[in-house]
């Protein structure tokens, strides 16, 4: 399986991004998404994931009521959208696919087994 991240770039303090993911080898559909991030210097982080059907969001609390976690099966892709950014989103983002179908795979990076290269987010100040 192979995920190709795009959309990041250099954004003010308080602008919004929208993060795009798309998969290819397999499909999504069964299968639960999310997306990571790793500032400088810090270990990876979990930022939100969702379900198959979309009937389940997850986020961290440093992004919820900010970050918006969606997918489009029929695409095979997943999105990030990000409101209201400050310095401390400024990270590496992944996208994310679970090792096992039909199963909240939730915040663990070890329940994900295909990984995208990262696109860098920079909120500036």
């Amino acid at each position: 399986v192979q995920l190709q991240a795009s959309g990041g770039g250099l954004v003010q303090v308080g602008g919004a991004l929208r993060l795009s993911c798309s998969v290819s080898g397999r499909s999504i559909e069964a299968y639960t998404m999310a997306w990571f991030r790793q500032a400088p210097g810090k270990e990876r982080e979990f930022v939100a994931s969702i379900t198959w059907s979309s009937g389940n969001r997850y986020y961290a609390d440093s992004v919820k009521g900010r970050f918006t976690i969606s997918r489009d099966n029929a695409e095979n892709a997943e999105y990030l959208l990000m409101d209201n950014l400050k310095p401390e989103d400024t990270a590496a983002y992944y996208c994310a696919i679970a090792s096992n179908r039909w199963q909240w795979s939730g915040s663990s990076q070890h329940a994900y087994d295909g990984w995208g290269q990262g696109t860098l987010v920079t909120v500036s100040s």
